[in-house]
């Protein structure tokens, strides 16, 4: 359960090495959350990130966990709410892809969708289900402002985010009264140690603007939405009046527009 000052004592980060489930998961700590799961494919990274957390104050366990074996959703998630509440769950996972790459190789193209939407669907659906059966808890999903309107520099990716968050709002309005709160998480380009998994900033729309974020940026928006109980969250806020402006934005035109 929160404790008397909202805060979650336990996380659960899908995507243990994610640079915002990290980020996130530091400043819960500091918040008072003790009890922290890293879900992630085995890997030295994933060790490092839950040594450096125990090195903060809190219980760390990992968890192997692979967005694209989806038929092990189920039990290898189930197992972790049969040792105790979660306050928090964060489905921080992800690819990129390489758009140029995945136009030429349709396989590749299918694994970002599998990652970014089916593998989110499947995990989403589990620890909500658990959150739902326990009465309480919240459910943050990453998504991104890639997927507010197709580019043609990231369509792909760019979809498969449109799909996690068109499920994420859905979600939550099929868990609104049941005591679970779902928010989703809209960040901006984030400059970090693995932006695009190495592909140049300046790819990205709005590098060159204020519009660019980091993950602990994006860790600090998640917690505060958290205490307000937002249902949306952009980071930064800004991005809410440049999205709006650009949705509506004819076709002919936003293919001429430098995003």
């Amino acid at each position: 359960m929160k404790d008397a000052f909202g805060a979650p004592q336990s996380l659960l980060v899908l995507g243990g090495t994610s640079e915002i489930g990290l980020a996130t998961a530091r400043r819960l700590i500091a918040c008072r959350t003790r009890t922290v799961w890293l879900a992630g494919r085995p890997s030295p990274a994933l060790e490092s990130a839950a040594t450096e957390l125990r090195g903060r104050g809190a219980y760390v366990r990992t968890v192997d966990f692979d967005a694209l074996d989806t038929e092990s959703h189920e039990t290898t998630l189930g197992k972790i709410f049969t040792e105790g509440d979660i306050d928090m769950v964060l489905l921080a996972f992800g690819i990129p892809g390489d758009q140029e790459r995945d136009e030429e190789e349709p396989l590749s193209a299918v694994r970002v969708a599998q990652t970014n939407y089916t593998g989110a669907v499947s995990a989403g659906l589990v620890c909500a289900g658990a959150l739902q059966a326990q009465g309480h808890g919240s459910l943050v999903v990453l998504s991104s402002v890639a997927g507010e309107r197709a580019r043609r520099a990231d369509f792909i990716y760019g979809s498969s985010k449109a799909g996690l968050d068109a499920f994420a709002q859905g979600l939550g309005d099929a868990l609104h009264g049941t005591g679970v709160h779902v928010m989703v998480v809209r960040p901006g380009p984030v400059q970090s140690a693995g932006t695009a998994a190495g592909a140049p900033l300046a790819t990205i729309p709005f590098t060159r603007t204020p519009l660019v974020t980091t993950p602990d940026a994006v860790a600090a928006a998640i917690v505060t939405g958290l205490r307000r109980r937002s249902e949306t969250v952009w980071v930064p806020g800004a991005l809410r009046a440049v999205m709006s402006a650009l949705r509506h934005v004819p076709r002919p035109l936003f293919r001429r527009l430098p995003v």
